[in-house]
């Protein structure tokens, strides 16, 4: 089971987007990087295709799953652990004890 999700809510712990948080996007686990929307912005030139015009885009680029934390619900960041609940594997919030939801 991974620690983080596509759709969880999480919190930048180093670089230039320290501090910053936004919904995880896409995860790649063989990488062990995921993309996190509005976080890592890098312009990329677009060539002028029939559907798309050509300039200057802002892209998400991935970020390393060590970078990043889930955000609990108290809004701090907390490591996830894995508990077994009612027969099934549930994440589990480090620093609160509460399930997270996903």
């Amino acid at each position: 089971m991974q620690n983080i999700k596509k759709g969880d809510n999480v919190v930048v712990l180093t670089g230039k987007d320290k501090g910053r948080t936004g919904e995880v996007l896409q995860v790649m686990p063989k990488e062990d990087r995921a993309v996190v929307r509005g976080i890592n912005l890098v312009k990329r030139h677009q060539r002028q295709t029939q559907t798309q015009e050509a300039g200057i885009i802002n892209k998400e680029a991935s970020i390393h799953l060590s970078n990043i934390a889930i955000v609990a619900k108290d809004g701090k960041p907390t490591r996830v652990g894995i508990q077994v609940v009612d027969g099934k594997k549930v994440r589990v919030a480090k620093r609160t004890g509460d399930v997270i939801d996903g």
